[in-house]
């Protein structure tokens, strides 16, 4: 297991800590998609994250979709 999923700190009940890995994000916006209130696309398509407290299904369900699998708990 990589040492950027191992832990999963939450902000919350019921919620987690979303990150983004910058290097590995390719730039697709599905996490735009899938978290419209929490990630916004910059210019390039790139997100910018608003809130990294995000709902534990939804961060589930955006780190399963991101095509570069640039998502993760931190």
């Amino acid at each position: 297991m990589s040492s950027r999923t191992e832990g999963l700190r939450r902000s919350g009940e019921g919620t987690a800590r979303l990150r983004v890995d910058r290097v590995a994000c390719t730039g697709h916006g599905v996490c735009a998609g899938v978290l419209p209130g929490n990630i916004e696309l910059d210019e390039w398509g790139y997100p910018i994250m608003r809130d990294p407290s995000v709902d534990e299904s939804q961060a589930a369900t955006a780190i399963r979709l991101c095509p570069a699998r640039a998502l993760y708990r931190g």
